[in-house]
């Protein structure tokens, strides 16, 4: 045979098994990167706040929307009727997050950024299953950046005070290293079966902490947050993703859970010492 030929296949035999190698670990790994929850890292730019500011502001476009298109669908889980959203409420959507692109967070006082940053979460969400509907999950919208990146959550979406900012830095940057509250995790929204309601009123001053308490309430209760069957414990695998904010330890999330649950499933879960496995449907919230 021609040495010419055989170095010829030798070469496409070479890159045929290094393509099978690569598959191989994209199999292996990606999943595991894909299930892989971010860690709170604190972008410190986003610390400034201005203690008795009067600055305010204005959510009631976002109530007006989930008031028009949030509806409590089977078994008490939040829909958004995405279908429906009319060319002119989506423009009335796209103006009010011009709005809140527009405001000076660092001026705000600590009381109004955390309903502002809630909100814009929500709302950018929203928008950008809008931008892409229709789709069956919001994992089918791979805009991030990066060969191991998945969903929307690393695109850079709006801009904040000059800085380009992504849903992942408002959650994960800004939201959980500033306030360090678990509940935050039942405020914000990624659109799915699974997830803690999206609230029927946008997130303000006034009613913050009785809609986390309430966001924590419902999910606990649901479940979506808690199932327990044949003896096992299953929840959600939100407290998988992000045990370290709820005690660091399977033995912390039950506590968690104990805090928030009704009488009848407190009773049952305190005969648990940990987790037996984890759940979560990544399924649209839209109604049926």
């Amino acid at each position: 045979m021609n040495l010419t030929v055989i170095r010829i296949r030798e070469g496409f035999a070479m890159k045929t098994y290094r393509l099978a190698c690569l598959n191989l670990l994209l199999a292996v790994f990606l999943p595991c990167l894909a299930l892989a929850a971010p860690k709170a890292d604190l972008w410190e730019r986003w610390q400034t706040h201005a203690p008795g500011s009067n600055l305010q502001a204005d959510h009631r476009p976002w109530t007006r929307f989930l008031e028009k298109y949030l509806s409590v669908g089977p078994n008490g889980i939040n829909r958004l009727d995405y279908r429906g959203v009319t060319p002119k409420d989506r423009n009335l959507l796209d103006e009010y997050l011009e709005e809140l692109a527009s405001i000076p967070v660092s001026r705000l006082s600590r009381a109004i950024q955390l309903p502002f940053w809630i909100n814009l979460y929500n709302a950018l969400t929203v928008k950008v299953v809008l931008d892409h509907y229709p789709v069956g999950s919001i994992k089918d919208i791979d805009i991030s950046p990066g060969l191991f990146s998945s969903g929307p959550w690393d695109k850079k979406l709006i801009s904040i005070e000059g800085e380009e900012i992504s849903l992942n830095a408002i959650e994960h940057r800004i939201l959980r290293p500033i306030w360090q509250d678990p509940r935050i995790h039942y405020a914000v929204n990624c659109t799915s079966l699974s997830c803690p309601n999206l609230q029927p009123k946008a997130y303000t001053e006034e009613n913050t902490e009785i809609f986390f308490e309430k966001g924590a309430t419902e999910y606990i209760n649901h479940p979506r947050g808690v199932t327990i069957e044949n003896d096992e414990l299953v929840i959600s695998s939100i407290y998988k993703w992000y045990q370290e904010d709820f005690g660091n330890s399977e033995a912390g999330v039950i506590e968690h859970l104990l805090n928030y649950a009704r009488p009848d499933l407190k009773i049952r879960l305190q005969t648990f010492q940990d987790i037996d496995d984890y759940h979560y449907d990544w399924s649209l919230n839209q109604t049926q």
